[in-house]
């Protein structure tokens, strides 16, 4: 076990200290008022930690405070994870960004693409072109998720019984095949819609390396990084460090709710959303990606890929709203924010709704975790609890803003 902790003043390094308290009493609010358990925020300049405040529960009724150890279900940060495991596997020459997914996973050889209709009536054609490696890590693939109720191909994943993302029961190999049995929602590379296409690319990850997705990653990245809590599964000795996880409540509050079953290895090991970190976990990824590639003498991507990685590649320059696929992305936060390889990217920091300097680029999970990396201003900060609201707590543009704001030159 590692833990973060602050290391530097945060004068030292061109941060209000009387900004951060105003940062820190603002989500502590959040807390005062029933709307989060608990949380955890840090801070860091230049890679050194400047701000690092635990506040509140990690489980409410046990009366366990959040501390530096916590552990945290962070969903959707695992795909940022997941996208430098098949940068390693590019940069090795044994995946290629235009290989045709197909060559790697044969039932996505003959996909088709949703033209009208729904339900019994829906109506597809071939598709015009592979679905290709790239498509998957930008999010450009025409796959979607279930959960969305917007578009006919979201019911048929949920008719496929992939509410959840995962097929009940099964391993990444035949939920992906399942994915593959089903239409896109439109032609690869013609539109952006977040989905689950990164359980795809894991299990590209797993068939070209011959290991499962978790052995992968945790030789690859998390041993090498010293990541030591990072995983798919809660050990025993970690157990009793991992938050509760929350939800909305009927009468305003939060209440607890069911998370992701973590006390053995898993079934279905998802690149999507299936890891486990701690803060100190959170920064040593973030630290890989602010210092291009390489972490106190470990070099796992060059330089290059990483600003592959964490450039824009939604073409000609657009943002998630214009190049969305609406409703589902049609919605403010989603201005002046492109997409690179399996991270956000501001491309307008006049349209952004909070302030972002030009390039930052991170990601968030459903239980309102993230982080970000801000190059223009050498700043990386990371945000962790456990809540999977129904109702929009409107936390990331005011969290955002009150960095911006401590930040003096």
């Amino acid at each position: 076990m590692a833990l973060l902790r602050q290391e530097v003043d945060p004068s030292e390094v061109g941060l209000d200290a009387k900004a951060l308290d105003r940062l820190d009493q603002r989500l502590a609010d959040f807390v005062d008022e029933g709307r989060l358990p608990g949380f955890l925020v840090a801070v860091a300049r230049g890679g050194r930690v400047a701000h690092l405040t635990a506040h509140g529960r990690r489980d409410l009724a046990a009366g366990l405070p959040v501390e530096a150890d916590t552990l945290y279900r962070i969903y959707s940060m695992t795909k940022p994870v997941t996208s430098v495991a098949a940068l390693i596997l590019v940069e090795e020459g044994r995946l290629g960004l235009d290989d045709p997914v197909a060559d790697h996973l044969p039932a996505f050889a003959e996909q088709r693409v949703y033209t009208g209709g729904s339900g019994a009536g829906l109506t597809t054609r071939p598709a015009e072109q592979p679905l290709l490696v790239r498509h998957l890590m930008t999010h450009t693939a025409g796959l979607t998720f279930a959960f969305y109720h917007c578009h006919p191909v979201d019911a048929l994943y949920r008719e496929a019984g992939l509410e959840s993302a995962v097929l009940p029961g099964s391993d990444l190999a035949a939920t992906v095949e399942a994915y593959a049995r089903l239409p896109l929602q439109f032609e690869p590379g013609t539109q952006w819609n977040y989905s689950v296409a990164t359980n795809v690319l894991g299990r590209i990850i797993e068939v070209v390396s011959g290991r499962p997705l978790d052995e992968f990653i945790a030789e690859r990245i998390f041993r090498p990084l010293g990541m030591p809590d990072a995983g798919f599964q809660v050990t025993d000795e970690q157990a009793g460090r991992l938050a509760e996880l929350y939800g909305d409540a009927d009468d305003g509050g939060i209440e607890p709710i069911p998370g992701l079953p973590l006390s053995g290895r898993p079934r279905f090991l998802s690149g999507s959303g299936g890891m486990v970190a701690t803060a100190y976990d959170v920064h040593r990824f973030s630290e890989l990606l602010r210092r291009r590639g390489r972490l106190d003498g470990v070099r796992l991507l060059k330089a290059e890929t990483v600003d592959l990685m964490t450039r824009n590649h939604l073409p000609g320059g657009a943002d998630l709203r214009t190049f969305g696929s609406r409703p589902a992305h049609d919605e403010p936060g989603n201005d002046g924010v492109g997409f690179g390889l399996g991270v956000s990217v501001v491309t307008d920091p006049g349209r952004t709704q909070a302030p972002a300097g030009l390039g930052t680029y991170g990601w968030s999970g459903v239980a309102t975790t993230t982080f970000w990396v801000d190059p223009s201003r050498d700043l990386s900060v990371q945000f962790l609890t456990q809540l999977r609201p129904k109702r929009s707590l409107k936390l990331y543009p005011e969290l955002k803003r009150l960095v911006h704001e401590a930040v003096t030159d």
